[in-house]
């Protein structure tokens, strides 16, 4: 296969047996010119068919066989963490990470970052941060926190694709929540915008559950104990009635408690204007399998059990959840608290940037997941949520020329060595994974190719149109 860089103005034609279209799987050429696709043509035809009329013009052939050929992923959902803690996660690992993963575009959270998203002024340091380093293509979310206000309008013009706040408390000082007066203001300022707000939707409603002061901070049981389902439940009811009042698009991020699919469904059936994602971890990993001490397992709101998990693909099958992320959220070991093994004091989070596309795929195909699904709920909805669906997320004329080629019949093993993010505590290490990512493509460029990067240099831009 052709490993090199193309050069813009050449015409590059990907031919497969699989092409997941908006409409369907079939043999296809993608005829790519200047980072976009300009003809979506038949497996075998001509050159006069596809469109190049002009015998001269340069033109390159990679003949993928029976590999699918799928939009590249977009991760709506990622936790960079630079400027100020790029220890944690920093642009040049996590884009890496995402190329090998076949993910070309990602969402960066306005947390955990220092400064984080919530002015004008914050938001230009991560611009600069991030600027010439990142290795696919980055959006932006804003965030919403007591006080900022009369930055929202501001931040959706400078191109920010919506906003992310928290019902409690986030972990970090410089993101406080957002109780339910700051909410209102804000649902107020955006009412007539164009834009999305996220949440991060737990409440504390409740004491927890396990009251037992000899509990073992160990042991998973009392750590999920702490964070019952009905946080989410109550607080998810609350954005629905806001969201229902004040019509401004709203979405629930990282749903784990599927008692309130029922909720969701219903105010979707309502017309209210509401979407929500779930995650690789809240449909691949149970309560029942952590082991004692494995806080790399540790994330809020919580892996909770077996027939939970049940109910979310349930829910995600039946369309009720729209998309999946990887919320990717990375820590070092000592913030882990790895030599301790204490889940209540461990940092939440869990990396998985580079997996998604295989772990859905893994575990979702034997319960009927589809090639179509995979696509539109790691692509076009994702792309859909950031309001990047008129250049992301599908394979049609117009669109960005994104592309992952992958392999769904060929094993890969996690291991440390394979993976990019800069921490590799991981859950799914040892993981036998269905799905190889044999190629990602960019805007028409080759940027990772049979297990390597093609270029030290990055490919990646900066994605930041004004919103109103």
């Amino acid at each position: 296969m052709e490993t090199s860089i193309v050069k813009s103005d050449s015409i590059v034609v990907f031919k497969s047996h699989r092409v997941v279209l908006p409409d369907g799987v079939a043999s296809a050429a993608v005829v790519t010119k200047n980072g976009q696709i300009v003809a979506v043509k038949g497996y075998d035809d001509s050159r006069t068919a596809l469109g190049i009329n002009d015998e001269y013009h340069p033109i390159s052939v990679i003949d993928l066989g029976n590999l699918v050929l799928s939009p590249g992923v977009v991760d709506s959902h990622v936790h960079v963490n630079e400027p100020g803690r790029t220890h944690w996660e920093g642009f040049t690992t996590a884009t890496r990470a995402a190329a090998a993963g076949g993910v070309t575009t990602i969402v960066d959270m306005p947390l955990n970052s220092i400064p984080p998203t919530t002015t004008k002024d914050n938001f230009a340091e991560k611009f600069t941060a991030a600027s010439g380093n990142v290795f696919v293509d980055v959006a932006f979310w804003g965030g919403i926190i007591p006080g900022n206000q009369d930055e929202l309008l501001p931040l959706l013009r400078e191109g920010v694709r919506g906003f992310k706040c928290f019902m409690c408390p986030s972990g970090v000082d410089e993101f406080p929540q957002a109780k339910e007066e700051d909410l209102e203001i804000a649902f107020q300022r955006l009412k007539n915008s164009s834009t999305t707000i996220l949440f991060h939707a737990e409440v504390e409603c409740c004491s927890a559950v396990s009251t037992n002061t000899e509990e073992i901070p160990s042991v998973y049981q009392g750590f999920l104990q702490s964070r019952p389902g009905v946080m989410e439940v109550e607080a998810i009811r609350l954005v629905i009635d806001l969201c229902k009042r004040y019509r401004v698009q709203s979405h629930i991020v990282h749903l784990s408690c599927a008692e309130a699919i029922p909720l969701i469904a219903q105010a979707k059936k309502d017309g209210v204007p509401i979407t929500v994602e779930t995650c690789p971890h809240y449909l691949t990993l149970s309560a029942e399998e952590v082991p004692v001490k494995a806080t790399q397992f540790k994330c809020c709101p919580p892996i909770r059990d077996k027939s939970n998990q049940d109910l979310l693909w349930s829910g995600l099958l039946d369309g009720t959840i729209d998309l999946v992320v990887s919320d990717h959220s990375p820590a070092p070991q000592d913030l882990k608290c790895v030599d301790t093994g204490d889940f209540m004091k461990a940092w939440g989070g869990i990396s998985s940037l580079q997996l998604v596309l295989p772990l859905l795929w893994t575990f979702g195909h034997p319960k009927g997941l589809s090639l179509i699904d995979l696509s539109r709920f790691l692509s076009y909805n994702t792309a859909k949520l950031a309001r990047l669906h008129h250049r992301k997320g599908s394979i049609a004329v117009g669109m960005d020329a994104d592309f992952v080629i992958w392999n769904p019949d060929e094993q890969i093993t996690v291991t440390p060595e394979m993976l990019h993010f800069r921490h590799k505590l991981s859950p799914y290490l040892g993981n036998v994974l269905n799905g190889r990512v044999v190629m990602t493509v960019l805007r028409g460029q080759i940027v990772f190719n049979n297990d390597a990067f093609v270029s030290d240099k990055p490919q990646g831009i900066l994605l930041a149109e004004p919103l109103e």
